[in-house]
């Protein structure tokens, strides 16, 4: 896992360093995330993920658009009853336990409708990465595989201000990692709605 954290703080970094120059004011979140699986996702585990968390960064070049950074986890999970399956054609019988890990790394872009009122819908898409690492555990034999995923992820949101510098957040995500070569070759995709505070400097 170091080098995944490596590259998510020289990612963070080069992020700060590119706009740190900018318009003065800056929007900083952190949100609680919960997931909703699509696609492939869906196919592997079908229960939404109670598990994540996001930390999105704006710095405001206008009052109403801001650019920055978005990095995150989700973890979706799912046991199957015991039966019968078949891993890279073995066949075993047990109880399956099913994980999978996302870490998004994006730059992002936000334009916000109502700059400096009290509710301040906003609309936003991200460009990076997804590093997907997908588990499949049973008796003593686990499968794992992973992916870097080229990703976009357009939002909708609101932020609700209780005073000058501290709002609430409600923000509607939609991850989409386009398919990767390796064994994780499957576009991987899911929804998110996360809840949080926004702090503005």
């Amino acid at each position: 896992m170091q080098p995944i954290m490596r590259k998510i703080f020289l990612f963070v970094a080069i992020c700060l360093a590119s706009i740190g120059g900018l318009y003065a004011q800056s929007h900083t979140s952190l949100t609680y995330s919960i997931g909703f699986p699509t696609g492939d996702l869906g196919d592997f585990i079908s229960q939404p993920s109670f598990r994540g968390i996001t930390l999105d960064y704006h710095k405001l070049i206008q009052p109403n658009i801001g650019v920055g950074f978005s990095v995150g986890w989700n973890v979706f999970y799912e046991d199957l009853a015991n039966d019968t399956y078949t891993i890279d054609n073995v066949s075993l019988n047990g109880k399956q336990y099913r994980y999978m890990n996302y870490w998004p790394m994006l730059a992002k872009g936000a334009y916000y409708l109502s700059p400096g009122e009290a509710i301040n819908p906003f609309v936003g898409l991200g460009v990076g990465t997804i590093y997907s690492l997908r588990n499949t555990d049973m008796n003593l034999y686990t499968v794992e595989v992973d992916a870097w995923n080229f990703a976009l992820q357009p939002e909708v949101g609101v932020l609700f201000n209780v005073d000058p510098s501290v709002a609430v957040t409600l923000v509607a995500k939609y991850y989409n990692g386009f398919a990767a070569s390796g064994d994780l070759d499957t576009t991987q995709s899911y929804f998110t709605l996360n809840l949080g505070f926004t702090f503005i400097k």
